[in-house]
C-alpha cells in the first residue's frame, strides 16, 4: 500500500466566485477528492449563484453552504495549481502568486445568461458539464501526468 501523501491543493479563480469556480471546486472535490483538495475564490466575490447550486444538486453535489471568497483569503497558502476560469484571455485574469503551476481554461460566464428560468438553468448545466469534462480530461490521470 502506498504511503499517505498530502493532497495537491488547487485554487480555482474567476471574477465573482459565484458559478464557474464554485462548480469547479465542487466537482474537483467530488471526482478527485482522494488526490486533490480544491478551493475557489474571486476578485470581486458576489455570492454563490442559486443556479450553480441547482445544477450541482442535480449531480447529487451540495454546494449550498459554499460562500464567495476573495482570493486574498488564500494568500500565503501553498497551492500546487491555480486555475483561472475567466472567459477572457488569461492576461485579463487575476494573478495569484505562489502556485507551483498555473492553468487557464476559459468558460463562458453563466451569470450573464438571459432568458427564462429553464434557459438559464440549461446554460448553467452546459458550463457545469464543460467544466466537468475538462477536469476529467486534465486531472483524471495520475497527478504526475498533469
Amino acid at each position: 500500500m502506498m504511503g499517505m501523501k498530502d493532497k495537491n491543493r488547487v485554487l480555482f479563480i474567476c471574477t465573482h466566485n459565484s458559478a464557474r469556480s464554485q462548480m469547479a471546486e465542487g466537482l474537483m472535490n467530488a471526482l478527485y477528492g482522494d488526490r486533490y483538495e480544491a478551493y475557489s475564490a474571486g476578485t470581486e466575490p458576489s455570492g454563490v449563484s442559486p443556479y450553480a447550486v441547482a445544477v450541482m444538486s442535480e449531480l447529487g453535489l451540495d454546494i449550498s453552504r459554499h460562500r464567495a471568497k476573495h482570493m486574498n483569503e488564500f494568500r500565503g497558502r501553498g497551492f500546487e495549481y491555480v486555475i483561472t476560469l475567466c472567459d477572457s484571455a488569461p492576461e485579463a485574469c487575476p494573478f495569484f502568486p505562489g502556485a507551483k503551476r498555473y492553468l487557464h481554461k476559459g468558460f463562458d460566464d453563466p451569470s450573464g445568461f438571459t432568458g427564462t428560468e429553464a434557459e438559464k438553468l440549461a446554460g448553467f448545466r452546459r458550463i457545469r458539464d464543460e467544466i466537468r469534462a475538462w477536469l476529467e480530461e486534465t486531472f483524471g490521470r495520475e497527478p504526475e501526468q498533469v
